[in-house]
């Protein structure tokens, strides 16, 4: 009897594009949505935020520091949508633009911090010996010190400004983080195809680029996200104790720092740049959480 050959249905293009997996960049807001709404709600919040800060000339209705000749400390009404403040600059106009400063140097940051902390993750995790020995006791050290002081301390000695500023905060996050990327690539360390790719004669720059790197890079981004968040939070602490940004720039610490005098009568002041501040870095912690819950298999299958 001979074998009858099978016979395979083909397929119209669009039953092929109806059957095709969608990409990864379209299912996954998708996935973020139905398995992670409130990390769906941080996307939501920080695409604002951002669409916010890069269209300030456009969404803001005034100069954030023109200085009005009227009435000082008007409430919120039709023309000024969340009032004015003691000099008669709108309210609302400020807080966007603080918007944009804080999230620059938040962002800013955590790339220098994110590059420091994977540099330092894979070469101490790979190499190990007495290199991870001098990397590990040199992090103790340095994480010794809250995080605050040692951005205080720098910005005391080189003066106020937006770089000294991105930078401290940078370095901060970037050391202090690196022992979570060093974890992960001793798990990457042992896996077999690292051992094939050694036995096979690769450099060991080779395996830190094509094998180490690939596969720190979700807990990275994960890390980079959650930064966010205390990158800012540490800029406007210090913006508001006067060791950040320049008072000529508006950030949300300053705004708080300069409302706070007048927050019995005019508690707008406090409570508009406040809520900007929480709702910024809630929607990064959000996003963070739902970003390792997705992207780490063990907590997905979870």
């Amino acid at each position: 009897m001979q074998n009858q050959a099978r016979t395979v249905p083909s397929l119209s293009p669009e039953d092929f594009l109806l059957r095709r997996r969608p990409p990864i960049l379209l299912d996954f807001p998708r996935r973020l949505a139905r398995e992670k709404p409130l990390g769906f709600a941080g996307a939501v919040i920080v695409i604002v935020f951002a669409l916010a800060a890069l269209l300030a000339p456009l969404v803001a209705p005034f100069d954030p520091n023109r200085i009005a000749a009227g009435p000082r400390l008007i409430s919120p009404a039709a023309s000024h949508f969340l009032g004015t403040d003691n000099l008669g600059r709108d309210v609302f106009s400020r807080v966007i633009y603080a918007g944009r400063v804080s999230m620059r140097v938040g962002l800013f940051a955590v790339l220098l911090g994110t590059t420091l902390s994977v540099t330092i993750g894979i070469v101490s995790g790979y190499f190990g010996g007495w290199i991870d020995m001098l990397f590990q006791r040199l992090i103790d050290a340095w994480i010794a010190f809250p995080a605050i002081i040692f951005v205080m301390v720098l910005i005391s000695v080189t003066g106020p400004g937006i770089w000294w500023l991105t930078l401290a905060i940078g370095m901060q996050l970037g050391v202090g983080s690196s022992r979570i990327i060093r974890s992960a690539t001793l798990s990457v360390k042992s896996m077999p195809f690292v051992e094939a790719a050694r036995s096979l004669g690769a450099a060991n720059p080779r395996i830190l680029a094509r094998h180490i790197l690939p596969n720190v890079i979700a807990p990275a981004i994960t890390l980079a996200t959650l930064g966010l968040g205390s990158a800012i939070l540490i800029e406007s602490s210090l913006s508001f104790l006067g060791l950040g940004v320049p008072p000529d720039q508006p950030t949300w610490g300053g705004l708080l720092s300069q409302g706070r005098a007048f927050m019995l009568d005019a508690p707008w002041l406090v409570i508009v740049p406040g809520m900007a501040l929480s709702l910024a870095v809630f929607g990064f912690n959000m996003l963070g959480d739902a970003l390792r819950d997705l992207l780490d298999p063990r907590l997905r299958k979870a």
